[in-house]
């Protein structure tokens, strides 16, 4: 506890066994830490997540051995894809025990090897804050990421002298911050000679705090900026050059301005395969350069002209200095670009078609959520269809307001991930925004947030069914709707019925079933800051989220539908 403290950690989520009891006594006296109880381990996980995404600082969670320490091993696979800050400390059977299947052992170390950026096992009580201090370095710097601390039973109890700061000693750890000058240059002459250049802009950008310096770069060079899924509020969405989101659900003139590109400068970017499509058929005409801290993502899918490993933070004050010395005797000429780029704005906006069987349009719910909230707020999505809107149709104007599963695509993420975010930031207005299947998973955190005063907003976007998953199947296996019904929303049958059950958790819960009550509803949970509220918005099960480019195909299929459906609208 006391290196915690000394760590400055401040708030941390978790649940007790066994094997943690003696990091939990101690819990008991300090004044420094609070502790939030969840109701599942997963929960604390999340909650870790989304302090961490919310505030920039490392999210501390924390379970006890065996079944405690897998229950956070989905949000660390989250926490490792997306690249979040957080430190999960874990108890362990006694060490003499270990190796014999003694009761709740379990290898928590090999088990999360894989998405962690370190696993630490610790046997004896000195080597506690040593271990506790390398975690959070190696958690918060270079490439942010999960650190996993898993303590034995009799270490928690012996007795050691405590030495503060120990000496931290993390051999082969040295991330790049500072970019190669040469590359620099490199890639700035290559900004000034380009005619059709697009920032593509990751989570990296958000991780590293560098909105600030990505705006400057963005408007010394006039290109057009996409925001990928991890990336929303890192560019304002009203600025002038925004293009909007690309990938398989981005926006038209997003995706057209990647794939029509003849350089891509790629910020704390991957190339995910739901930016790319096919990759080998992404944006074949174009020269990369990819800046990130990790090297290993560098060339990883698309391989880069011009790589620069470096902290994106001082990367792009370097590049916009070097491109304004390129670019010195004659700028860009992006004229013609921009005309293009502005007809696809004018020609193919975001929007979608009224329902045709008299439900909400989900679409309009999570609109109405933004405007009437605004961009200060934080909004925490699911996974899924309700996903996908949140990211379309909420104007994001500043980083961290935007927090979701984006890498691992985790269903129940949302309402824990909010309650984390709502603790770092309780000025904030913080809403979940989810689906009624992701709510289900982890709807047991609403008794979290009413025991500690944690008053979220959550807008489940009930369609009665497992959304995303049934668009697939209504598109790619002729209508048929296999296990994708809930049963949560229409009809009389409503199981679970989301108000009664928010109620019992103690939150203010509301449901809604016309357009007319939308607004009234969403600015009543505004208003309502002494208990979570719970909105159970019934919409249609038939929307769906486009534009839509299906799996494993070329983002040139886009503009082959323009090509070959004059008819080409939203619903199309």
């Amino acid at each position: 506890m006391r290196s915690l403290e000394l760590l400055g950690v401040t708030d941390v989520f978790g649940l007790p066994g066994g094997a943690i009891l003696p990091v939990y006594d101690p819990l008991m006296d300090t004044s420094e830490i609070r502790h939030i109880l969840v109701r599942h381990e997963q929960g604390a996980g999340h909650a870790a997540e989304g302090y961490a995404s919310a505030s920039g600082k490392v999210g501390v969670a924390i379970a006890t051995s065996g079944p405690g320490a897998t229950n956070l091993v989905t949000a660390i696979a989250d926490a490792y894809m997306d690249s979040v800050p957080m430190l999960a400390i874990t108890g362990q059977v006694f060490s003499t025990l270990m190796g014999t299947d003694a009761f709740q052992e379990a290898d928590i170390v090999g088990i999360t090897m894989p998405v962690t950026k370190h696993s630490f096992l610790v046997k004896r009580a000195e080597d506690i804050p040593g271990a506790l201090a390398a975690a959070y370095e190696i958690a918060s710097t270079g490439r942010p990421g999960p650190v996993l601390v898993d303590i034995t039973k009799d270490a928690q109890q012996a007795e050691a002298p405590f030495i503060w700061p120990p000496k931290v000693d993390l051999p082969g750890y040295r991330p790049v911050t500072k970019a190669h000058g040469k590359q620099i240059q490199a890639a700035a002459r290559l900004l000034a000679e380009s005619r059709k250049p697009v920032l593509y802009v990751g989570g990296g950008v958000i991780r590293a705090g560098a909105a600030d310096e990505l705006r400057t770069l963005a408007e010394s060079t006039g290109a057009p900026v996409v925001t990928t899924l991890m990336a929303r509020g890192a560019f304002p969405d009203s600025h002038r050059q925004h293009l909007g989101m690309p990938g398989m659900h981005g926006t038209v003139p997003a995706v057209l301005a990647l794939q029509e590109s003849d350089l891509i400068l790629a910020l704390g970017a991957r190339f995910d395969d739901r930016v790319t499509g096919k990759a080998a058929l992404f944006a074949p005409n174009a020269k990369v350069v990819h800046v990130d801290i990790d090297p290993a993502e560098i060339s990883k899918i698309r391989i880069a002209d011009v790589p620069i490993v470096g902290d994106l933070k001082d990367v792009l004050v370097d590049l916009e200095v070097a491109f304004r010395g390129a670019a010195a005797s004659e700028g860009p000429d992006i004229e013609e670009w921009w005309s293009y780029l502005d007809g696809l704005l004018e020609e193919f906006p975001l929007g979608f078609a009224p329902t045709s069987d008299g439900l909400l349009s989900p679409q309009h719910v999570i609109q109405r959520i933004g405007e009437l909230t605004g961009p200060e707020a934080v909004y925490a999505a699911g996974v899924g269809q309700h996903q996908m809107w949140a990211a379309q149709f909420i104007k994001y104007e500043r980083p961290n307001s935007w927090l979701n599963s984006g890498g691992a695509g985790t269903m129940g993420y949302s309402v824990p991930a909010a309650m984390g975010a709502k603790v770092a930031e309780p000025d904030r207005v913080v809403w979940a925004i989810d689906g009624d299947g992701c709510f289900q998973m982890t709807n047991q955190e609403l008794a979290t947030c009413t025991i500690n005063d944690i008053p979220i907003k959550v807008a489940i976007i009930n369609n009665s069914s497992l959304g995303m998953v049934r668009q697939w199947q209504t598109l790619f296996y002729d209508g048929r709707h296999s296990n994708t019904d809930l049963n949560t929303g229409h009809g009389t049958v409503r199981i679970p019925d989301f108000v009664k059950l928010a109620e019992a958790y103690g939150a203010l819960a509301i449901r809604v079933e016309r357009p007319e009550d939308v607004d009234a509803a969403i600015t009543k949970a505004l208003e309502t800051n002494d208990r979570p509220v719970v909105i159970d918005f019934v919409v249609s099960a038939d929307a769906m989220v486009w534009p839509m480019v299906p799996q494993g195909v070329s983002n040139s299929y886009i503009q082959y539908a323009l090509e070959h459906a004059p008819a080409f609208d939203q619903e199309d």
